[in-house]
Parts: C-alpha cells; structure tokens; sequence
C-alpha cells in the first residue's frame, strides 16, 4: 500500500496560537478581577492570599518572558530559541 510521500517537516502553527501575551493578560485580569471580589466580599477574605499570590506568579512570568524576549532580541547564547521577537 503506498501512501504516497511523507514529510518529516511539522507546518508552523499561526502567529495567533503561539502569541503568549493574549494568555497572560486574560490569566492576569482574571485574578486581578478575583482579588477585587475576594476583598470587596469579607466572607471570603480567607482566599485574599490565594488571589495575591496568583497575581504575584504572574507577574513573576511575565517579567521572565519579558527578560527571555529581550534575550533573544539582542541574541544571547542563553535566550530561549524560537521565540518570536517582533
């Protein structure tokens, strides 16, 4: 049975689906948006450290994004490969 030729190259994915910045604002709205519930509702105010500590975890990845796109920019051996810079 021949199926024909096969490539061993993987097409890109679309701009859109390897963008990561649209993911990390959602994901830092949304606990932004869940600290102001959690404070405003003091029925809840055992989870106030779980909604700062989200927030505090996405600001840490988007600063180590921020700091492995910078990298890559200015092309330094250590940066992540394959990341888009522009």
């Amino acid at each position: 049975m021949d199926i024909g030729h096969v490539s061993s190259e993987m097409p890109a994915l679309p701009r859109r689906l390897v963008d990561p910045r649209p993911v990390v604002a959602v994901g830092f709205v949304a606990w932004l948006v869940a600290a102001v519930l959690v404070w405003l509702n003091p029925a809840w105010s055992e989870a106030r450290s779980v909604c700062l500590m989200g927030l505090a975890v996405g600001v840490l990845g988007l600063s180590i994004f921020l700091a492995q796109r910078r990298s890559a920019r200015r092309g330094d051996k250590g940066a992540q490969v394959g990341l888009r810079t522009d």
